[in-house]
């Protein structure tokens, strides 16, 4: 990028008299800091945002909420976006970009840390277990205890004192979270209408291209970091440092586990908070590589921007009116926006693929950890290393080819639209890629048959254990040594428990075998080998979609900030902006995880009554729901799509013909200029010979 940035700068700004160099050298280092300057805040958005995304199950067990909760929340940063885009957009591009953009930095980062503050004011985290173990001792109190039916709630739950529902106030925590998402969104108003339009406004037309596709990789490349650090942090226990470690009696890959998400935030806002230092040193605006020296440049400098082709896209603000007539301005202008068929087009379009994409990235390292019973840990991380780099490739190749290509808009828009529908066709092979739920007595199969998977609802007691006074809302899993596993060593029907934290092991488990003589270990039974060897094909292809639908990235995005009048490019952005996260990041996690909430087969229960956290789901009706919406969306979108070819072909040629009748009309004027001229030359000097006059005349005309 920097050596793209120097023929830019070098090149056209060279005068060929070597005036006015200063002042051309500080433009070009103010270019040059401009897009490192947005490329770090890029990098840091995208960090922090992605780092929330990588702690969606986290948070769901921390604060023991559903799916659609965890959308509520995650959709809380657009929220933040809906409260101001539309006026940041609109006025900042009539105000000090660079300064407004710093702002929001500033704001993103406060959030960020508040996102985190409930760590530190919230107790030590509880997960639920029916196993208890004495220090010192090798011999712990049996899990299967004797009682009577009295002792049980209606719901099969024992009685619970009243002192345990105390800390059920510290639930309301996660309200912090949405809060500091929210001011994180508003943060993140200005960075891209501002800084795409003020890139696009001192660029060449030849450069721009290239340099957003720069800039859009970038934050790409955030997600990468953002996902190995939710990697990293989710092998951290919550409370490390406060809790003996050997006490713990729950692994990463358990449904319990909640990893050190506060300290990744932590670690977000600090990074968000520099990237905010470089914007209060540039300037409000760039001289133009074409604008001419002292006051003759001042004064034609708008009616050469107007007349160039090479510059027909850009847009040099006027000196800012006052706020009155800015906003008597305001409907007017988007009333003209909103009236550009191709534009409204456009923004079905990618409204409708933007709840895909959202709905899909939200949950895909979810999807990742349920379907193919990975931890959370490892999910990041191949989220990281492996998808996120494919659509950074595919991002900047995408910006590479449109200039390579020469792309108009036209070829930018069949691009992008080849791109997506080769992506979805390959996504449709994801329907084949299938592993079998996890073997589970009484959720997935019954007691009475533990050979063959069924998801209706089953009894989680049996003759085997009805001597136990057992839960049957308590998520504690063992693995049996038959490869079954129970959700808690009772409900095993186990009698004697030796060892402590993660080594316990439970002996005489009538359950498990005939003659009660078998064991059973910490954790869910490992997943199977089929599934061991359909994960790597699932990877694959998803690092194959992700880069050929990333292709079409940057030539989409072209074709929006190209397809409206220069004027009304930062307000494009900014309302395109304000109906993708209104219509799309809002709504597009909730309603997601509203329905892979529906495919849960065992809930996690508060202490004081309530469903918690899903702990276990039925895996194929998760593949349906997940990748069903994913594509009945993408299929709504290419429909939509035929109406918007025939606009935008309508509208290319419509300004073809009047660019044509325009060239026709200047040149019959200029033409009658040089002849007035040549007749007053003519008449005003000293005879020439007939030879030097014939030849000045043929080189004037």
């Amino acid at each position: 990028m920097e050596d793209r940035t120097e023929e830019d700068c070098g090149q056209e700004d060279r005068p060929a008299d070597g005036t006015n160099s200063g002042r051309r050298s500080s433009r070009c280092t103010s270019l040059k800091m401009f897009l490192v300057a947005l490329s770090f805040a890029y990098f840091a958005k995208a960090l922090s945002g992605s780092y929330m995304k990588s702690t969606i199950t986290q948070l769901e067990r921390r604060f023991d909420i559903p799916s659609y909760l965890i959308g509520v929340i995650d959709g809380s940063f657009e929220i933040g976006n809906l409260l101001v885009i539309a006026f940041v957009s609109y006025f900042g591009a009539k105000l000090h970009r660079p300064k407004i953009i710093a702002m929001g930095c500033v704001l993103m980062s406060i959030g960020t840390f508040i996102i985190a503050l409930p760590h530190f004011i919230i107790g030590r985290y509880e997960f639920e277990t029916s196993v208890r173990w004495v220090a010192n001792s090798t011999l712990n109190p049996s899990p299967c205890q004797a009682g009577s039916p009295a002792d049980l709630t209606e719901d099969g739950k024992p009685q619970v004192p009243s002192t345990d529902c105390e800390a059920e106030s510290n639930l309301s925590m996660w309200i912090y979270v949405l809060l500091g998402n929210v001011l994180r969104g508003i943060g993140e108003t200005p960075v891209q209408p501002l800084g795409i339009s003020y890139i696009d406004d001192f660029a060449t037309e030849e450069n721009a291209a290239l340099y957003v596709g720069c800039v859009q990789t970038i934050s790409v490349v955030g997600p990468v970091f953002g996902y190995l650090l939710g990697s990293l942090c989710a092998k951290i226990y919550v409370d490390i440092g406060f809790v003996k470690m050997e006490t713990i009696t729950i692994t990463p890959a358990d449904a319990r586990w909640v990893g050190a998400w506060w300290l990744g935030y932590l670690i977000a806002g600090v990074i968000t908070l520099l990237s905010a230092i470089p914007f209060w040193f540039l300037p409000r605006s760039l001289p133009t590589s074409e604008s001419g020296d002292g006051e003759k440049g001042t004064q034609e400098k708008k009616s050469f921007i107007d007349a160039s082709p090479h510059l027909k896209h850009k847009y040099t603000a006027d000196e800012p009116d006052s706020f009155i007539e800015m906003a008597k301005d305001f409907i007017p202008t988007l009333r003209t926006l909103l009236a550009h068929h191709v534009y409204l087009i456009y923004l079905c379009v990618t409204v409708i693929q933007l709840n895909s994409l959202i709905g899909m990235v939200t949950y895909k390292p979810k999807y990742i950890e349920q379907h193919f019973r990975q931890s959370a840990s490892k999910a990041n991380f191949l989220m990281g290393v492996i998808n996120i780099p494919a659509v950074a490739l595919g991002m900047f190749s995408g910006g590479l080819l449109m200039k390579r290509m020469k792309l108009n808009l036209m070829g930018a828009a069949r691009f992008a639209f080849g791109t997506s529908l080769i992506g979805y066709i390959l996504s449709l092979f994801f329907f084949a890629m299938s592993c079998e739920n996890a073997k589970v007595a009484g959720v997935t199969l019954p007691y009475e048959s533990l050979d063959n998977i069924s998801y209706d609802k089953h009894s989680m007691f049996a003759a085997c254990n009805t001597d136990c006074l057992c839960s049957s809302s308590d998520w504690d899993p063992v693995c049996g040594q038959n490869g079954i596993t129970y959700v808690s060593p009772c409900l095993a029907g186990c009698t004697i428990s030796t060892g402590s934290g993660k080594n316990t092991i439970f002996s005489n488990c009538s359950c498990v075998g005939a003659a009660g003589n078998f064991t059973a270990g910490m954790g869910q039974c490992p997943e199977q080998d089929d599934c061991n060897m359909m994960f790597p094909y699932f990877l694959a292809l998803s690092v194959i979609t992700s880069f050929i639908i990333s292709l079409g990235g940057t030539p989409g995005y072209m074709l929006l900030i190209r397809c409206i009048k220069p004027q009304l490019k930062s307000l494009a952005l900014g309302f395109h902006a304000l109906a993708t996260r209104t219509l799309a990041g809002i709504p597009a996690p909730i309603y997601f995880g509203a329905i892979i909430d529906t495919t849960c087969l065992k809930w996690g229960q508060k202490r004081c009554g309530g469903i918690g956290a899903c702990r276990i789901y039925n895996t194929t009706a998760y593949r349906i729901a997940y990748l069903g919406l994913t594509l009945s969306l993408r299929t709504i979108s290419f429909v939509i799509c035929i109406p918007g070819f025939i606009l935008l072909s309508r509208q290319l040629k419509r300004e073809e013909r009047i660019a044509a009748h325009g060239a026709l009309t200047n040149g019959g004027t200029e033409l009658e200029a040089l002849r007035k001229e040549e007749f007053v030359v003519l008449n005003s000097e000293q005879p020439l010979h007939t030879s030097d006059t014939s030849t000045d005349r043929h080189t004037r005309l």
